[in-house]
């Protein structure tokens, strides 16, 4: 029975409450989880997000360092200490600054630090040597006829008294 000034609040079917915000909210509003008997978390996507966040810096120290210990093993002061034993670069190319961990994927062990170009190169060329050793001689080889074609476009340009090539 209702006091005076008083209402039993009901919520609408397909409604559920956030216990951290205290809200009531469509069940859409709540991600998806099937160890619950609703088949809902018991957090709005907000609050579970924010939750994650907050585990993830209380935890790890941050976002970075989590991801890197997930995936490579390794915190952010290990990969600080890496970059700074190959003097601040791209153990490849010499870029200031890299940010990219280059892992053997074979193994899982971590070879170095190095510039997002470098690091997506090798893994265009899913870590072959002997592709990249191709790539190298096919560039190098290549060199004299790129030479070659642009002196012979500059040539039928100028016999057709065109400027540009």
């Amino acid at each position: 029975m209702e006091g005076p000034g008083e209402q039993l609040f009901s919520p609408p079917s397909r409604m559920k409450r956030c216990p951290d915000c205290q809200q009531w909210k469509p069940e859409t509003e709540f991600p998806r989880n099937k160890n619950y008997r609703d088949g809902r978390h018991p957090y709005c996507k907000p609050c579970h997000n924010a939750r994650g966040k907050e585990s993830k810096q209380r935890l790890y120290g941050g976002s970075r360092h989590y991801h890197l210990m997930r995936r490579y093993g390794i915190g952010a002061d290990e990969v600080d200490t890496l970059v700074a034993a190959q003097g601040g670069m791209c153990a490849i190319c010499g870029k200031r600054n890299p940010e990219h961990v280059d892992h053997d994927h074979a193994t899982g062990v971590v070879r170095g630090i190095l510039c997002f170009n470098c690091n997506g190169g090798l893994g265009q060329f899913r870590d072959s040597t002997d592709a990249l050793r191709a790539a190298a001689v096919y560039l190098e080889q290549r060199a004299s006829e790129v030479v070659a074609l642009r002196e012979l476009a500059v040539r039928r340009a100028g016999e057709l008294g065109t400027t540009s090539v």
